[in-house]
């Protein structure tokens, strides 16, 4: 929907199919790989039309090989392609995780800077949308362990096409993660043009003095609500989304726990081995002594995600970040 010259009101799915578009526009080198992508545009129809405008050529339906796609889109992007690969969910992305660990993340240090793999791996992630099992898996920390590639997770509409358009150029592979439950939750305007958002900038949604929160993808809406109630009862909180897992803004998170001295994070993903784990480390390294309290997390449980009946007692949720608000506070 049009609303002022330039900008389109837009979800952010919508976003991500306008970020893609832009770019198969601009170089012929960019590429759309993956099941579905194609006549049915994608199972959350993010390239729906893609291949009508740019053809079967630049926007291939693959068979269904996650590993074989994967594989065959590091080959082209080591010989000048940019292609983009879709992961129907991220759970679907371990028969391609040895092509990513152990192809993609090295070919630059393997050929001593020789070669670069320039390509973007997208992939809807997280629970809340009722999904089947494997469907809703929030494995990021499986690849913000991995040198060699980014990691990137939009939360909002114009964070998601200004963060595509900037991995498609950037000249190393990024994971690209979609928050599912925050395709269609919430519209907001984004230039037509293309733009970008750097890689590694997270970005300040509010400002307090009292408490710093931390939040990405779809974690940061649950934060956001948890944020206003708290403002309403005289508490002011920071509140960061990272937009970026790897590399961490740590200057962000640097500059606002030291201001609050307090700090909750919320993360989707399972507490052990997070990347909220990481996040404690850059405070410890960077702002330990300007602690008031403790650190506390809101995460996810050290299960699979759970069948329909129980998703919403698996995931964080705003009454769980204001009781570690609350807690952190009165320390």
């Amino acid at each position: 929907m049009q609303t002022t010259v330039g900008t389109n009101t837009l979800t952010l799915v919508q976003a991500v199919t306008d970020g893609m578009r832009t770019m198969l526009r601009e170089k012929q080198e960019v590429l759309v790989m993956g099941e579905d992508v194609g006549k049915n545009g994608g199972v959350f129809r993010a390239t729906d039309g893609l291949q009508a405008e740019f053809g079967e050529d630049r926007v291939i339906d693959t068979p269904l090989s996650e590993a074989g796609f994967t594989g065959a889109a590091i080959g082209m992007a080591i010989n000048g392609f940019l292609p983009i690969v879709e992961i129907q969910f991220l759970g679907f992305v371990y028969p391609a995780y040895e092509q990513i660990m152990t192809h993609a993340s090295r070919i630059r240090a393997r050929t001593m800077g020789h070669y670069s793999v320039p390509m973007v791996i997208r992939a809807p992630y997280g629970a809340g949308v009722r999904a089947p099992e494997i469907h809703s898996d929030s494995v990021e920390a499986l690849f913000t362990h991995m040198p060699g590639i980014k990691v990137v997770c939009p939360s909002s509409p114009y964070d998601a096409k200004g963060l595509l358009i900037a991995s498609i150029e950037d000249p190393d592979p990024v994971l690209f993660m979609e928050p599912m439950r925050n395709y269609r939750s919430s519209r907001e305007e984004v230039p037509e043009d293309k733009y970008t958002v750097e890689i590694g900038k997270g970005k300040l949604l509010t400002e307090g003095e009292d408490v710093t929160v931390i939040a990405w993808g779809a974690m940061v809406p649950v934060a956001e609500k948890a944020v206003k109630q708290m403002e309403e009862k005289g508490v002011n909180c920071d509140l960061i989304d990272l937009r970026t897992l790897y590399p961490l803004d740590q200057d962000i998170i640097a500059e606002s726990v030291q201001k609050t001295g307090r700090t909750v994070i919320v993360q989707e993903a399972h507490a052990t081995s997070g990347v909220a784990n990481d996040v404690i480390s850059v405070i410890n390294d960077t702002s330990f002594l300007y602690q008031k309290a403790p650190i506390e997390r809101v995460t996810g449980f050290d299960t699979p995600v759970p069948f329909f009946a129980y998703e919403d007692h698996y995931l964080p949720t705003p009454e769980r970040v204001i009781k570690s608000i609350e807690k952190v506070v009165s320390f």
